[in-house]
């Protein structure tokens, strides 16, 4: 559990807490005739309230922040495991990938492409045999031809190049 859930987990917890409180002890002023009209009971739990509302809308944003950083990480990981399995074997099946990560294979995909995005990954893929290879970026900077079946590439988006002819995609730094 990261951080930003366990605050917001205690701040809900707190906010419990305190509204408990005060309403055992608003209970007990009341039977104990300390205040003498319901008036004053209410202006009691008012005052509650405004004091620990924040304290529960903290923790609630604190969980769901919580939340969203723990998909975060857990997408950086998989985007490091992707990169480390690839440069350590220079080639990898995506159905191999997928297996490994322990997502589908259109996750590997959109994985690879933010990877290209952010420009942490060149290398090309051939999605007919299903492989992802590694290469280095001076290689694929001069590339003319697909390297799979030897047909001229042509530019397929930001830092992508591709293959008409075998459906291979090259991405470049």
């Amino acid at each position: 559990m990261n951080s930003g859930r366990l605050v917001g987990i205690i701040a809900i917890v707190v906010g419990f807490v305190l509204t408990a409180l005060a309403g055992l002890w608003l209970a007990l002023q009341a039977t104990g005739g300390e205040v003498e009209s319901a008036g004053g009971v209410v202006i009691g739990a008012f005052l509650a309230f405004i004091i620990v509302a924040p304290i529960f809308g903290f923790g609630i944003f604190m969980y769901a922040r919580g939340g969203e950083e723990e998909e975060l990480e857990s997408e950086m990981t998989q985007q490091r495991k992707l990169l480390d399995i690839v440069k350590s074997r220079g080639q990898v099946g995506i159905h191999d990938l997928a297996i490994e990560l322990g997502v589908s294979v259109d996750s590997v995909k959109d994985l690879v492409y933010r990877l290209v995005g952010l420009q942490v990954f060149s290398g090309y893929i051939n999605w007919d045999k299903g492989v992802l290879y590694s290469a280095e970026a001076s290689n694929l900077r001069d590339l003319q031809d697909c390297k799979n079946c030897g047909a001229p590439i042509e530019l397929a988006g930001k830092g992508v190049v591709a293959c008409k002819f075998c459906d291979t995609e090259y991405f470049l730094p």
